[in-house]
């Protein structure tokens, strides 16, 4: 009897969280209302209480929910497939933009959405929002390794804050996606994206080749297309 109870519980939880993935990402933090959380999950106060002491206790469990959903979802993730490090991680990117479905709250995400709000006034949840985005950056760094490695680089970059420009970019999309009530400008966004990652990575010559030509003038670049 206790533990069918407690399966119970279990299960309400998951119905509150997940219906706070959605209301939150639908509304934003600040304009989300605990009544708000219980209809969408079909719960009712006591239930929500009974889990939670406030909707700021709510959200701190939802971001490490969040975590926990979507490392999973990217863990199975056709990007890792791969055998080639920047491939993975052209891949990952590529990816990123193949999920862009649905309605805006369908693919944006909880932490970048909630951290925008809570920085300066809710430490706690903005910690949370930060382990959530980091820990997803940090996988990413191992292929980053493994590419500066392969390709002899030696920069003055580091892996850590590449997986970071990554997370930054696509935040950066999410944000203008919401901006002008699409997905498009997302889309766009992550191309460009993974054209730099593609760039980074290519063989020096390419890289130095393609350096020179944006240091060009448009007339010194009409004579080097007349000579090849």
């Amino acid at each position: 009897m206790l533990m069918i109870a407690s399966e119970k519980r279990h299960e309400s939880k998951t119905k509150l969280l997940d219906a706070a993935l959605h209301v939150i990402r639908a509304k934003g933090y600040t304009a989300t209302r605990i009544e708000d959380v219980c209809e969408a999950a079909g719960l009712t106060k006591g239930s929500f209480f009974h889990h939670f002491d406030s909707k700021e206790a709510l959200a701190l469990a939802a971001a490490d929910y969040w975590s926990e959903v979507t490392s999973g979802f990217f863990a199975s993730a056709p990007y890792r497939e791969h055998a080639d490090p920047v491939d993975r991680l052209l891949a990952y990117v590529d990816f990123r933009k193949s999920i862009l479905l649905g309605d805006l709250p369908d693919f944006t995400c909880l932490v970048g959405t909630m951290v925008q709000e809570v920085y300066d006034t809710h430490p706690a949840l903005r910690e949370a929002c930060n382990r959530s985005i980091g820990g997803h950056a940090a996988t990413l760094v191992p292929d980053i390794e493994e590419a500066m490695r392969q390709r002899g680089m030696h920069a003055d970059w580091t892996a850590e804050s590449l997986a970071l420009y990554t997370q930054a970019s696509i935040q950066g999309a999410f944000i203008l996606a919401k901006a002008k009530h699409g997905t498009e400008i997302a889309a766009q966004c992550i191309d460009h994206l993974h054209r730099y990652l593609e760039l980074l990575f290519a063989p020096p010559r390419l890289r130095n080749r393609t350096s020179q030509r944006s240091q060009r003038s448009p007339q010194k670049e009409f004579e080097f297309r007349s000579e090849i």
